[in-house]
């Protein structure tokens, strides 16, 4: 049985060391042959690092290394070629001058190394000279190879100063590639996120972005068609284990759990990081969210201050991802590129294609709306774990005034700086809370009354939910306040009978419950109750 390589981003390594090896040749000797530079975007340990580095090895030389590898048999000449790899999770960024003094102090460790006499500068400056330097050196033309390109930009998303002022310096290092296209074998630049033409790579405006092509849909990230080829051992071991005895395909359940990343519509691939992560923990767990979220997307969700109630029919097109700046960064192109959302379906037509996007896997669903829910609330993470087995409970034996309880101590934990006074805020949060209790939760269901805000199917009972928020003076006393709730859950519940929201349900074996809830504020919160 092979071994695991979880964490391993050296390909000499996982080949000479016996390891599980998912074959990317057959892409690789596509790109070396189709064109001379290139980007790609993936979510963070997706194996980009994987490989640029089988790029990297491709370009030096060792033929043999690839024995048994596709592309070990076909006409690639392993022509060795000098090669620079830069990766940017080892550049330190925390201003431009520290940017600036990092990449000159990387730039030097390789220029020392080959004996070059190139002196300090400019980092873009020291960059042009030791390409040209290494191809006179040896007479072969050099391959660049960047991985994690705007991670000096994503750390400060939060502070525009500074990530617009590492934007600048990454600019004017990046742009250098296209004039020295005389130096240049080929060259990739990997990453998260796509800045737009008036951002990063205006002065790089050469290179083949394969992101969303289909021929490279699979070229990180392991495929489903051969999950089992490469796993059956592992996976037969696990299905002996009595704590997987209750899961009636351990397959199924994994891929349930890590599978679902798409970026044509149809080819899928499994998560690597958390799949190795399973293998070794034995264990369903949250491995790839628990490694690292981003912080820029909670805080740019928290700041957006608009409901979330629905991502799995979010619509993105080329123009949204390829237009992205630093003073107009939209959410859903960056949940996209971040890997919590993915491509379930591609709409083709005359203009450019249409991707209907959704979260992928079981992993994502519940860690990210987790997430959502305590940064919102700012209960905690200890807090909302407790909050949701309450909710779980309730719900599942009928018992919403339980529920009832524990929405207000959630809300009531919102900062006032958060809380926004809007109906969709009480929604998504709400949403939120049923997704990040595994449950059902259809939001914004159309009917043929209207549209239902939220419905939780059960296989005893359905639950159709109307929202309700009215503004009400701070100063108002308990009578003002009752009144008002009155007024709401009255308006909400007659909003449900009178448009049908629940006749679809009506003759099934299912307990149908009605539920109005209003909201006046943080923690004021009432809700009216009718089963049928």
């Amino acid at each position: 049985m092979k071994k695991l390589p979880l964490g391993i981003q050296n390909f000499r390594e996982i080949v000479e060391n016996d390891f599980v090896y998912i074959d990317k040749t057959e892409y690789i000797y596509n790109l070396i042959n189709d064109a001379k530079y290139y980007f790609l975007s993936r979510p963070r340990r997706f194996g980009k690092s994987l490989l640029l580095d089988t790029i990297a090895e491709a370009f030096g030389g060792d033929r043999e290394l690839f024995k048994g590898l596709w592309i070990y048999d076909s006409d690639y000449g392993f022509e060795k070629h000098p090669v620079i790899r830069l990766d940017m999770n080892k550049i330190s960024n925390e201003t431009s001058e520290v940017l600036k003094t990092s990449l000159r102090n990387n730039l030097r460790i390789r220029i020392d190394a080959e004996g070059l006499n190139i002196p300090d500068g400019y980092p873009s400056d020291v960059f042009y000279q030791l390409i040209a330097c290494l191809h006179e050196k040896y007479g072969k033309k050099v391959v660049v190879l960047i991985d994690e390109y705007d991670k000096p930009i994503l750390d400060h998303l939060t502070n525009i100063n500074t990530a617009d002022a590492n934007r600048r310096i990454l600019k004017g290092f990046y742009g250098i590639l296209k004039p020295m296209d005389p130096h240049l074998k080929f060259s990739m630049l990997t990453g998260v996120s796509k800045f737009g033409k008036t951002s990063v790579f205006s002065e790089l405006n050469n290179l083949k972005d394969i992101t969303m092509a289909r021929d490279y849909s699979a070229i990180c990230g392991i495929p489903v068609d051969g999950f089992e080829r490469h796993f059956g051992e592992h996976i037969s071991c696990l299905a002996d284990l009595e704590d997987f005895e209750g899961y009636g395909s351990v397959n199924e359940e994994i891929l349930s759990w890590y599978d679902g990343y798409s970026w044509d519509g149809k080819t899928r691939v499994i998560n690597p990081f958390s799949l190795l992560s399973f293998f070794g923990m034995k264990e369903f767990s949250n491995y790839w969210y628990a490694s690292g979220t981003p912080k820029f997307l909670i805080d740019m969700i928290k700041g957006r201050q608009i409901g979330f109630t629905d991502l799995n029919n979010v619509k993105i097109t080329e123009l949204m991802l390829n237009s992205a700046d630093l003073e107009r960064l939209e959410i859903e192109p960056l949940l996209f590129q971040s890997g919590y959302l993915t491509v379930k379906e591609v709409i083709r037509g005359r203009g450019s294609p249409v991707y209907i996007c959704g979260i992928p896997n079981n992993e994502v669903k519940e860690a990210f709306n987790l997430n959502i829910m305590a940064a919102m609330t700012e209960s905690g993470d200890v807090r909302t774990e407790q909050a949701r087995f309450v909710i779980r409970d309730a719900l599942v034996n009928g018992d919403l005034p339980l529920m009832l309880d524990m929405l207000r101590g959630l809300f009531a934990s919102i900062p006032y700086q958060l809380h926004v006074k809007l109906e969709a805020y009480y929604h998504s949060i709400f949403i939120a809370v049923m997704n990040v209790l595994g449950f059902n939760v259809m939001a914004e269901v159309s009917v043929s009354g209207g549209m239902v805000d939220a419905v939780l199917e059960f296989d005893d009972k359905v639950y159709v939910v109307e929202f309700k928020y009215v503004g009400c003076d701070p100063r108002a006393g308990p009578d003002e306040k009752r009144s008002l709730f009155n007024k709401a859950l009255d308006e909400g519940m007659r909003q449900i009978k009178d448009k049908g929201y629940h006749k679809r349900y009506i003759g099934s074996v299912k307990n149908i419950y009605l539920a109005a809830f209003a909201f006046l504020g943080r923690d004021e919160i009432d809700m009216s109750l009718e089963v049928i």
